[in-house]
């Protein structure tokens, strides 16, 4: 019997997630709470899909449509997430995935698809390796031997940042981050995400979620959301204020991030992924991780091309300059509205 593709809904929740925990190529960002994080938090239509065989569920879709004025109408999987892309365990299954996400591009006229996948997954579809690369590596039980991996000038801002007396607190205050991560991409010139946001993350995903705050005395200087998927660690959503470099509050975030992870008995640590050139980058490969290209892949309806919004644009330098300039509450105020049709 072949295949069959239906919807996701609400009993087969669990099911997905086994399926995508199971799954070698399955990763976070292909858990199916990610649907209802984002129609909730920025109300974009979700089409989850899967595909079973005999009652056992044999890939997975998860999907989502992005219009934007500026930006374009999209299909991304998965949008404000770095990986996704149809997750299949046999091609029958992975082909009907690959077909319907086409069938409802044109339906719904979307210009393209994206598929943020970590190996390519549509073997006819444009591959872009040379937009991003994700940074990951195993792990040490010990410390002392993760800190001895740490290259030794980044090592050595490590060891001062204790000399200093930083400390660092896992409180899961979600307000706090906010007012740090705000904060911080605002000074980079980056529209910021809604409070809100965070607030259904942690709805959905507490148990696998942490957020750990650096205090440099009590000020708080730096904070790290991170998620825990497997055996990995992910710190995601990251931030600092003008300071936290200075006193390498960002090195002893993570190193703080990576004890963490060893307490828990985690043995990859996914530094998640940043644009070629950018000083994300540099610092993570300064901190010894490898770059691995991410091979995005992409489909195009006739008469358009591959979206390029990356801070690297020139065609979006006026606009990054100016929101580095704009006082933080209205930054926080507009953010919302242009970091939704992002994705």
């Amino acid at each position: 019997m072949a295949p069959l593709i239906r919807p996701l809904d609400r009993q087969r929740e669990r099911a997905w997630d086994d399926f995508v925990a199971a799954t070698p190529n399955g990763t976070f960002f292909h858990r199916a709470g990610w649907k209802h994080v984002v129609e909730r938090a920025f109300r974009h239509r979700a089409h989850y899909v899967l595909t079973e065989q005999d009652g056992a569920i044999t890939g997975v879709l998860p999907l989502v449509h992005v219009r934007s004025f500026f930006f374009g109408n999209r299909l991304i999987s998965v949008p404000f997430c770095v990986y996704g892309g149809p997750l299949a365990a046999e091609s029958e299954s992975a082909a009907l995935l690959i077909d319907y996400s086409i069938e409802l591009a044109k339906r719904v006229d979307a210009n393209t698809i994206e598929f943020r996948a970590r190996t390519p997954v549509a073997p006819e579809w444009t591959t872009r390796s040379d937009l991003y690369a994700t940074f990951r590596k195993s792990i040490s039980g010990d410390s002392d031997t993760n800190l001895k991996a740490i290259p030794r000038k980044q090592r050595a801002v490590v060891r001062k940042s204790i000399d200093i007396g930083l400390r660092a607190t896992v409180d899961n205050n979600v307000d706090r981050f906010y007012d740090i991560y705000a904060e911080s991409v605002r000074n980079l010139g980056t529209p910021v995400f809604s409070q809100k946001y965070l607030h259904v993350l942690k709805e959905y995903f507490n148990d696998c979620l942490e957020i750990l705050t650096i205090f440099d005395d009590d000020e708080p200087v730096a904070s790290v959301l991170s998620f825990f998927f497997r055996d990995e660690v992910l710190p995601y959503y990251g931030g600092g204020r003008l300071q936290a470099r200075r006193r390498g509050a960002y090195d002893f975030m993570y190193w703080k991030v990576m004890n963490r992870a060893v307490e828990r008995g985690l043995r990859v640590f996914d530094f998640g992924r940043s644009k070629y050139g950018t000083g994300a980058f540099a610092f993570k490969k300064n901190w010894g991780f490898d770059a691995q290209p991410l091979p995005y892949q992409y489909w195009v309806s006739p008469g358009h091309s591959i979206p390029d919004l990356n801070p690297l644009n020139p065609k979006y330098h006026l606009m990054i300059n100016a929101w580095k300039r704009l006082p933080l509450p209205l930054a926080n105020l507009l953010g919302p509205a242009v970091a939704r049709g992002i994705g």
